[in-house]
């Protein structure tokens, strides 16, 4: 029987039934009046001028690979090379990690990120979603950041 009193206190309160109304009313209201403004970002002559003026710097830059000599497209994974700190082809570096380390097997290399590559072994070679990482090779100084790359990221930051 409690439990009944109790509830009906609550349910006839006429202050909680105005305050439910009130909060419907001003709902519906807030409704109707937005209005959609989209945020716009202008941008003067003058800044689409530097940004394409950037744009045409990257291009008409030929980096060459330390290692092949041929022309770096994507110079944005490319790699800095050990011994004359200019820039390789994510390749290349690659290719040289493979001839200097020996694999056994279910082992393969792949790049672990910051400069690093590591030698993975896998239990099952069909499942790549289940390894250990065996060796860490540093191919990268994590302190020093090569001059080539400065350079490109502060035109980069001219476009963005």
């Amino acid at each position: 029987m409690e439990k009944n009193r109790h509830k009906k206190k609550y349910s006839n309160n006429w202050k909680n039934q105005n305050n439910q109304q009130n909060r419907n009313q001003s709902s519906s209201k807030n409704e109707k009046n937005k209005v959609f403004q989209p945020k716009l970002n202008y941008e003067t002559e003058e800044t689409l001028k530097e940004k394409q003026k950037a744009i045409q710097e990257i291009k008409a830059r030929e980096v060459i690979c330390a290692k092949c000599g041929q022309p770096i497209t994507d110079i944005s994974s490319a790699l800095n090379d050990k011994s004359s700190g200019k820039p390789v082809h994510f390749e290349c570096a690659l290719s040289q990690v493979s001839e200097n380390e020996k694999l056994g097997e279910n082992e393969k290399i792949a790049y672990i990120g910051q400069g690093r590559f590591g030698v993975l072994y896998y239990e099952n070679m069909r499942d790549q979603r289940h390894f250990t990482i065996k060796r860490i090779i540093e191919w990268e100084d994590r302190d020093s950041k090569p001059e080539w790359r400065t350079e490109i990221s502060e035109v980069y930051s001219k476009i963005n």
